[in-house]
């Protein structure tokens, strides 16, 4: 089987480059007009000649236009691992590591408000809660199980439940929080610290079994 030739790797390589910038100027392109306008209300098309191609090209890059949810998404969990990289500590207690990831995913969404609601709304009208990649609830297990495994939580704890827990209560937050009309939204971290708290510290007093009746 014949080798390619220098000349012709050479421009395999250019191509590849090629085509991937153009990618990333068609991701750029479609980011700015859901900021803008939202996800549903942006065609193909207004993506394509935002980018300056025609409108058939835009298939060479993604094969539909929820696509560019996932790309939003990639994207956003390598957000999520760099920050928590930086702000998680060796020796952090299980609940204030899990306050630090909290935290990180309230800034995230809210540094970017206009297209954080964008791409939750088209998230959930795309149906991806129910075939999304399980990475939230795996970066919550791993601080479970650091924290089982210094006794800090009991033995007895699934962590990877746990983390699927942890997950349906951001999810659950986030999405409770991006209905509120503007001017009631506050601080998306406080309601996540907050319902953290109460998953934490628990609902119920640590009563015997007759407190309270009469």
């Amino acid at each position: 089987m014949r080798q390619p030739s220098d000349a012709e790797a050479g421009v395999t390589t250019r191509r590849g480059r090629n085509k991937e910038r153009a990618r990333k100027r068609v991701y750029a392109s479609a980011i700015t007009l859901f900021r803008h306008k939202g996800y549903a209300e942006t065609s193909v098309a207004e993506i394509a000649e935002h980018a300056d191609i025609a409108r058939g090209s835009f298939f060479n890059y993604f094969p539909r236009k929820d696509a560019l949810i996932c790309a939003w998404l990639k994207e956003r969990r390598a957000t999520l691992t760099r920050r928590l990289g930086t702000h998680l500590r060796c020796g952090m207690h299980v609940a204030e590591s899990l306050g630090t990831c909290m935290s990180v995913l309230g800034a995230l969404n809210e540094e970017d408000l206009d297209l954080s609601l964008a791409m939750l709304t088209a998230w959930v009208q795309a149906g991806r809660p129910l075939d999304q990649e399980p990475h939230l609830e795996a970066v919550f297990a791993e601080i479970v199980e650091c924290g089982r495994t210094r006794g800090e939580v009991p033995d007895a704890l699934d962590s990877g439940q746990v983390g699927e827990l942890l997950r349906d209560l951001y999810i659950g937050v986030l999405c409770r929080w991006a209905r509120r009309p503007p001017a009631e939204q506050h601080s998306l971290g406080a309601d996540l610290q907050q319902a953290l708290d109460l998953l934490l510290h628990g609902i119920a007093t640590p009563a015997g079994p007759h407190h309270g009746r009469r």
